[in-house]
């Protein structure tokens, strides 16, 4: 049998393993009661800055549920911090950009961040959790992609339509190559410094992605993410390349890298790993809404999951994007038990 702590490490090499590794992107937040105790003491600026409040919401669900691999709290967008770029997350939710990014002086004017003086509390959040999980499970450390980072940079916050990013880029592409260089380079230090602080993995969140056509993708963005992912294969970090909406992208984001690909719950599972065809695994791809269906129908839809994988080596059981804030923790715990369960060999 697979010792718990190497289950998830093992499909990253696409290993097999006594059963499917689970974990799920957002297990530490909103849903849980331990962390909204926490929320109503402190912002979450606050949270992310302080190491020891960090790592103790990392660990909350390592507790409470049998998952096979802890992901840091923090943040895709703190990197932008240590660039230049205000950035606050208001109290009412979502995200606000005090100085966008809006022409090539903007881009020229960001410096590249370094990871330990500008992010060193996520680094001391990743040794503070390595040392208290003790190699129980494995760390995921990570951070949002360039094009990701670049759209809340450009756009001042979230955006439905990436209006003014896709204009940038069609209409500045001196400037947009730029951007994303600044942007690739702030993201492997930091993803390589996360690795040093005790990350095991890391995981690079293209969350816009999928408002890309595969040409736009293609011209302005493959560049970039291949550069990232064979430094990281260089480096021998393994990696886990994640975005949402990206049914139509999916070949060429294999193509970018990543031992891993993130799948949403928008295609079938089984399409989308005969879409790669790079050799990677496949981690996904649950609708995060069945976990507030009855027990019957989310063990249906679990099921179809891991059979649509097939006990394939290289399958991490996951979400299709993030829990939920209205989820049921028992949900979340008898998902986890479940999906151990209908696949052991």
């Amino acid at each position: 049998m697979t010792d718990r702590s190497e289950r998830f490490l093992k499909a990253c090499r696409k290993e097999k393993t006594d059963c499917t590794p689970v974990w799920f992107m957002r297990q530490a937040g909103r849903y849980m009661k331990e962390y909204q105790t926490i929320r109503k003491k402190h912002s979450l600026i606050k949270m992310f800055k302080t190491p020891e409040i960090a790592a103790e919401v990392t660990i909350q669900p390592v507790k409470a549920f049998a998952i096979d691999a802890a992901i840091i709290f923090a943040d895709i967008l703190l990197p932008l911090e240590g660039m230049g770029i205000g950035i606050d997350f208001p109290q009412s939710g979502g995200i606000a950009i005090s100085n966008p990014v809006r022409n090539y002086s903007d881009v020229e004017s960001l410096r590249i961040a370094d990871p330990e003086n500008d992010l060193g509390y996520v680094l001391e959040s990743l040794r503070l959790v390595r040392s208290e999980i003790n190699g129980r499970i494995p760390l995921i450390g990570f951070t949002g992609a360039p094009f990701t980072l670049a759209s809340y940079a450009i756009e001042g916050g979230s955006s439905s339509h990436n209006l003014q990013t896709k204009g940038f880029m069609y209409r500045n592409p001196d400037g947009w190559s730029l951007l994303m260089k600044k942007l690739s380079k702030t993201i492997l230090l930091l993803l390589k410094a996360q690795v040093q602080a005790g990350a095991q993995v890391v995981q690079v969140f293209d969350s816009w992605i999928g408002g890309l056509s595969p040409s736009d993708y293609r011209n302005y963005v493959l560049p970039h993410m291949r550069g990232i992912f064979q430094s990281l294969k260089e480096a021998d970090i393994p990696s886990i390349h994640f975005g949402t909406g990206t049914a139509g992208l999916l070949p060429l984001m294999a193509e970018a890298g990543g031992d891993i690909v993130g799948v949403d719950w928008r295609i079938s599972l089984d399409r989308a790993w005969s879409s790669i065809e790079t050799g990677a695994g496949v981690q996904g791809n649950l609708d995060p809404v069945a976990l507030m269906a009855p027990r019957d129908f989310l063990k249906q839809r679990a099921a179809e999951v891991l059979d649509l994988a097939g006990g394939r080596a290289g399958h991490i059981f996951n979400l299709g994007h993030g829990v939920l804030p209205s989820t049921p923790e028992d949900s979340v715990k008898f998902l986890a038990d479940f999906v151990h369960e209908y696949s052991a060999d």
